[in-house]
């Protein structure tokens, strides 16, 4: 049976807020709403599951993003992951100007872990930390 990867789930803090952040990268949304009752409580294994959530996908139609805030039960938060923890480790973008990019992310007041590097002539890489403290990386092939 074939495979084929959908999405990435990702609980944010304000749903507005991350929305504005990928939609100003060049993110699209394909489709807001609320969702509850109990196929939800099944399918996620909560009780009471009660979300605001946002499909978003990139301009190529390949990759997306499904962000979720959650009005019951009560978000939990959290330390933001660090890049050597297990478990959720980031979600990464190619893009054509790396730098362009950070400018849009410092809009949202998104910077750098530490800066852009590059990767064996390659790429031009930066770790960011985004809305609710995702870790957002940028791709930048060099010469492509």
């Amino acid at each position: 049976m074939p495979i084929r990867m959908d999405n990435v789930g990702i609980a944010v803090r304000d749903l507005d807020a991350a929305v504005a952040f990928f939609t100003d990268l060049g993110l699209e949304v394909v489709g807001r709403d609320t969702v509850q009752g109990e196929w939800t409580d099944t399918a996620v294994g909560l009780d009471g599951n009660h979300s605001d959530i946002a499909m978003l996908q990139t301009p190529d139609g390949h990759s997306r993003l499904e962000l979720f805030h959650y009005r019951h039960p009560e978000p939990i938060e959290t330390e933001p992951t660090r890049p050597n923890e297990i478990g959720m480790h980031r979600v990464a973008f190619e893009v054509d100007d790396i730098e362009a990019s950070l400018a849009i992310a410092a809009r949202h007041g998104c910077h750098p872990l530490r800066g852009i590097a590059e990767y064996d002539g390659i790429f031009r890489l930066t770790y960011l930390r985004g809305p609710s403290g995702i870790i957002v990386m940028f791709a930048q092939r060099i010469g492509g």
